[in-house]
Order: C-alpha cells, then sequence, then structure tokens
C-alpha cells in the first residue's frame, strides 16, 4: 500500500468515527444539539474535500455500518437524513469550486426532504404523528402574524382588525415555510463554518458571493 493511499484509508477512517461520534453525542446527550448539528456533516465534507469523491462516499457508508452495529439497523441509517446526503452534496460541489448559490439552494431542498423523512421515520418509531407539533408551531407563527398585523393597524389608527382563523392548508403550507427556512438558515451555516475552518486544514472553498460576504465577513481561522 503507497502512502497515498494509507493516508486515504486512514482519513477515512478517522472521520467517519468522528462523524459517528458527533451522531451519537446527537442522539443520546442532553446538552450540545445545536452544536452537534452544526458540526455533523462537516467531517463527511471535509474528507471529500481532501481524498475525492469516492472516500466520500466510503465514508459515509462506513458511518452507516458504525451506527448500525451500536444502534440497530433503523435509527443507524437515519444519519443519511439529511446529514449524510448534505455532506455529500457539500463536499461535492466545494471540490469543483461551484456558486454558493448552487450548494446553498439545492442543499437547503436536500436538508428538508431529509428533515421530512426524518420525521416520519422517528414517528413510525414512538409511535406518534410528530408532524403534529411543527403543524402545531406554524399554527402559532400565522395567529402571531395576525396578531402583529393588527396591532401595527391599531397603533396608526386604521379602523380594521384581521379576524382570520388560519385553516388546515395554509397551517400546513406554514408549518413546511418553517422547515425550508430552518434549512436555509442552517445549511448557509454550514457554508460560513467551512469556509473559516477549512482552509486551515488544507481544504479551502469556494469564496463566498458578493452579496453574502457581509454574512460571512470573518477572516479564514
Amino acid at each position: 500500500m503507497s502512502r497515498r493511499q494509507a493516508l486515504r484509508v486512514m482519513e477515512t477512517s478517522y472521520l467517519a468515527a468522528t462523524a459517528a461520534l458527533i451522531w451519537l453525542a446527537l442522539y443520546y446527550l442532553p446538552v450540545g444539539g445545536a452544536l452537534f448539528r452544526l458540526a455533523l456533516p462537516l467531517p463527511l465534507a471535509l474528507l471529500l474535500l481532501r481524498r475525492g469523491g469516492k472516500a466520500g462516499v466510503e465514508g459515509v457508508l462506513l458511518v452507516v455500518l458504525l451506527l448500525v452495529a451500536l444502534m440497530g439497523p433503523v435509527r443507524g441509517p437515519l444519519i443519511l437524513f439529511p446529514y449524510g446526503f448534505l455532506s455529500l452534496w457539500l463536499g461535492w460541489c466545494w471540490l469543483r469550486g461551484m456558486s454558493w448559490w448552487i450548494s446553498w439552494g439545492l442543499g437547503t431542498l436536500i436538508g428538508a426532504a431529509g428533515f421530512l423523512v426524518r420525521v416520519v421515520a422517528l414517528s413510525l418509531l414512538v409511535g406518534e404523528n410528530l408532524w403534529v407539533v411543527i403543524t402545531r408551531a406554524g399554527d402559532n407563527m400565522l395567529n402571531g402574524l395576525i396578531g402583529v398585523i393588527n396591532n401595527a393597524l391599531a397603533f396608526v389608527q386604521v379602523p380594521l382588525r384581521l379576524s382570520i382563523a388560519p385553516d388546515l392548508e395554509q397551517v400546513q403550507l406554514m408549518a413546511l415555510a418553517l422547515v425550508l427556512v430552518q434549512q436555509l438558515i442552517y445549511v448557509l451555516a454550514l457554508h460560513a463554518l467551512s469556509y473559516w475552518i477549512f482552509p486551515r486544514l488544507k481544504a479551502p472553498i469556494p469564496s463566498p458571493p458578493k452579496a453574502l460576504e457581509g454574512l460571512v465577513a470573518l477572516d479564514p481561522l
């Protein structure tokens, strides 16, 4: 085995193990969930950047095998939705120097689709419809928006008040919008973290477009 092949095998195993440990921490530890979610796709995306697409796919498969052995055949593969597929997509885009608009836009859709798949899988595991929680959040958001509009109308002394009761379709659309907005922010945060950290690891990603430079204005670490 050549030195290059040995490094590839070593990095694949270490970075896959790192992603698996982060997933276990996210699943079982009661604190640090937001930090673990931000860190989870980064090791596999870094592997793909440093060692190519084949190593990236091998890393994802190795993570799934590790987690199947540790958590079982149902919970283990859930790392794919959306973190595994998202890490492959982002690493592939960054390796080819593609624009942030492409990696961010389609990455948001991949993240939202993976989130919905995970909600369905977890609902089957716990025997309850977890989409109801997100639907309730959408209902609260709609009612909150109506309240803000009514307060604004009262402030400008307009004799008009909205008394709209959102129907189920509107609530479902608002719930989907919340998922999309959450993934939009999450994928942009992944871009920003990688832009700051990866140059130190000899795996720089493309520079952000000018419209986004103000959001990631920190110098790379």
